[in-house]
Parts: C-alpha cells; sequence; structure tokens
C-alpha cells in the first residue's frame, strides 16, 4: 500500500493538470465539455476510489496467486514477453468483468458510478467505483494463471492497465483511422458512454477494441447519431458515496415490495433493470428521454461555488498529506482519516445537492473533524506537522461555520432535480 500511496501522489496532480488543459482547450475551441459541479462531483468520486484503495477497504473473495498456486501448469520468468502476454490476458479480463457489471442487476451497482455523468470528459474517467467492496475479477485471469505468468508481473501491470484507460475519455479527438481497428478510441468510448439505444452495452473493451468484434459488442459512432451521456435513470445528485450505492437501495426496495419470494432473491441475478411485475406497477421509473438537453444542471450563485470549491481543494489538500506521510502514519491514525475525508466528501456534495439535511450534517462533520484531534492517535499532528494542523482545524471550524450559515439559507431539494 505504500507504493500504491506514493503513486498516486503523482498521479492525482498529474490528472488535475490534464482535466485543467483539457478545460483550457474547449473554453479555446468553444466547445466546453465541463460544467462547474459535475466536475467536482467527477473529481470527488476519484478522491473516494484513492481513500478506498489506499486503505485496503475491501475483501478480495479470491485472489491471482491463490489461483496461481492451484492452477499453473508453467512457471514463467520474467521477461518482455511475459509482459505483453500477461497485460493481454488483463485486458482479456477486463473485457468480461466489464460486460457481467452491464448485464446483472448486482454488479450494476459497482460500475453505475463511472456512466453516472451526463458529460464527457477526462475527469468522468476518474468516476470509480467505492461499492467494489468484494474482489473476484481474479477468476477471469485463469489463462494468464495456466501460462503461469508471475503474481508479481500481474500486480504491477494492473494500475498501468487502468490509467491507460484516461486518454480516451474526451469528445476533442475525431476517429484515428486504422487505430480504430486495434485499440479502444475517444469514438469509440463515446458510444459506450451514450444511453442512445444503438450504443447501451457496447464498446466494453478496455485497451483492445478486439474483445468487442470478437464477441459481438462492437458498434462505431454514427455521425448521425450523436451520444448522449449518462444513465438511462438518472443519479439526480452530486455525491458520489450516494450514487455508489444508488442501484444497490433500488434493487433493495424492488426485492423488499415484492410479493413473490422468488423474485426478491432473483432481482440480483437478473438482467440490469429487470424489475418485478408487480413492483412496476406499483412503482414505475420514467426513464430519462435521450435529449443531450435534458440534464441535471441546477444553477449555482458566485457563493455557492465559491464554497464548494473550498471544500473541494480542502479535501484535495488532507488527501495529498495521507498519501504524502502514508508510511510514517498508524493504521488507526489512516482508518481515522480516511473516514473524516468520505465525511466530508458526502457532506459536502450533499450541501450542493440542497439537501435539507446538509447542514447540520456539516455542522456534525466539522465538529467530529474538530474532535478527532482529541484522540491519542491525532496528537502528534501540533508538534510534528503544525503547519498541517493549523489548516486542518480552520479547514473544519469553516466548515462549521459554514454549516450554519446555510441552515438560513432556502435549501429546497425540488431545485435539483
Amino acid at each position: 500500500m505504500n507504493t500504491y500511496a506514493a503513486v498516486l501522489l503523482w498521479a492525482i496532480p498529474a490528472f488535475l493538470i490534464l482535466v485543467l488543459i483539457e478545460i483550457a482547450y474547449g473554453h479555446f475551441k468553444k466547445k466546453q465539455t465541463y460544467t462547474f459541479m459535475d466536475t467536482l462531483s467527477s473529481l470527488s468520486s476519484g478522491m473516494t476510489n484513492i481513500i478506498k484503495d489506499s486503505l485496503g477497504l475491501a475483501f478480495i473473495l479470491i485472489s491471482y496467486p491463490f489461483i496461481l498456486k492451484h492452477i499453473g501448469v508453467f512457471q514463467l520468468e520474467s521477461s518482455l514477453l511475459v509482459y505483453i502476454i500477461a497485460f493481454i490476458c488483463i485486458d482479456f479480463a477486463s473485457y468480461w468483468v466489464h460486460r457481467l457489471n452491464h448485464k446483472v442487476n448486482i454488479f450494476w451497482n459497482q460500475h453505475l458510478i463511472h456512466h453516472s455523468s451526463e458529460e464527457f470528459n477526462l475527469a468522468c474517467a476518474l468516476r470509480q467505483s467505492i461499492s467494489n467492496l468484494i474482489g473476484f475479477g481474479a477468476i477471469f485471469l485463469i489463462p494468464a494463471a495456466l501460462m503461469g505468468v508471475p503474481a508479481k508481473v500481474i500486480i504491477t501491470l494492473t494500475p498501468l492497465h487502468l490509467f491507460a484507460q484516461f486518454w480516451y475519455h474526451t469528445q476533442h479527438i475525431g476517429k484515428l483511422g486504422f487505430l480504430e481497428y486495434i485499440l479502444v478510441t475517444p469514438s469509440q468510448h463515446r458510444v459506450h458512454h451514450a444511453i442512445n439505444p444503438i450504443y447501451i452495452d457496447k464498446n466494453l473493451a478496455a485497451i483492445f477494441c478486439t474483445w468487442d468484434r470478437l464477441f459481438g459488442t462492437f458498434q462505431e459512432e454514427l455521425d448521425f447519431e450523436p451520444p448522449v451521456y449518462g444513465t438511462l435513470k438518472p443519479s439526480k445528485s452530486w455525491n458520489p458515496i450516494w450514487i455508489n450505492f444508488q442501484h444497490f437501495w433500488q434493487i433493495t426496495m424492488d426485492a423488499w415490495y415484492a410479493k413473490n419470494w422468488i423474485d426478491k432473491l432473483k432481482i440480483w441475478f437478473m438482467p440490469t433493470g429487470w424489475r418485478p411485475l408487480d413492483v412496476v406497477e406499483r412503482f414505475p421509473i420514467n426513464p430519462r428521454l435521450v435529449d443531450a438537453n435534458n440534464k441535471y444542471n441546477p444553477q449555482y450563485s458566485s457563493k455557492w461555488k465559491i464554497i464548494a470549491l473550498i471544500h473541494f481543494v480542502s479535501i484535495n489538500l488532507i488527501l495529498l498529506y495521507l498519501l504524502g506521510n502514508f508510511s510514517e502514519l498508524t493504521v488507526l491514525f489512516r482508518l481515522n482519516l480516511g473516514v473524516i475525508l468520505l465525511l466530508s466528501i458526502f457532506g459536502f456534495t450533499g450541501l450542493m445537492d440542497f439537501y435539507s439535511w446538509a447542514p447540520i450534517f456539516e455542522v456534525f462533520r466539522g465538529l467530529v473533524g474538530i474532535f478527532m484531534l482529541f484522540l491519542p492517535e491525532f496528537k502528534f499532528l501540533s508538534y510534528e506537522s503544525p503547519l498541517f494542523f493549523g489548516f486542518y482545524v480552520s479547514y473544519f471550524v469553516i466548515t462549521t461555520v459554514i454549516g450554519l450559515w446555510s441552515r438560513s439559507r432556502e435549501l429546497n431539494r425540488s431545485l435539483a432535480q
């Protein structure tokens, strides 16, 4: 985890710089693909994923080393060829995990966050899941295990494989000629993120579009069918933690209200979007119209934008402190700070959604953040990291003040529908 945290310490600023470059380019070309709160929501989603992964908040049901140990036929030594084979195997596994996520109700919950943005840009690439708490993807790496690909090669290449999927989340790059037959390109991935009927559940590959062409899930971007981005049941929220579990909550409610016990069980494993007929009749859900102008886009005054930016920048600085000092911090401190960061992301995005409970939650969050300083594992901050200590105190005092101030404002959730 220490190595992972060190890599992220460089990756986060790099991703932010690339996002800013795309924003500037869109402004220059008069084709802006970013909106303010959608961007903060996407970047905040990336932060939740980083916190979850760096703290190891997941249970691995089956690991690649376990599979390799029990079914490996050969034992390959590390070489350039082995790395190439491993990368192809990882991409193959990624395709099938991705396809499963799109096709089965319970698995869609852990992928919905990535499709929840109604914009398409580099920032939305960072909308990564925190609801994938049980790891099972290694089962699709059986081909690599049979060939004896060393576990360290898989472990090294997996994050690189993920990072390599960042660049094609853009509307500023057109079709790329012969590369369209080999690699996943921005044009192909725009199709994947679209809700147009012809585009739904297409182009599931991560790096090599060969898998889509082989297994019948390829669809070219059509000039006469501009992609409309998002999900058929829009999230209507900037809160990445809520979005992560929104579909799970919907399935749970449907299972609760279903009259047939078989329906209560099978709803979890049915195709994405399946609901019992009696539940559909009692609680209908109207899908979003395929209209690029029909977006969740509440308007904010400059005052609210400044508040959102203060929270976003401050939470980022606290996260960078966590990653920058990861190896020196105790496990208990990491966990407590991680919880505070997740509460902070949940709180400020809830406030930006105009929920009536959000001001009270923000006051609560500010007081909890300050209270943390009295815990034994936080005592060292005042003398070992006085600058961070002062910033930390200031931020949570400001959070409390903003929460109290916003209580006097009229927070009407209907404004954000």
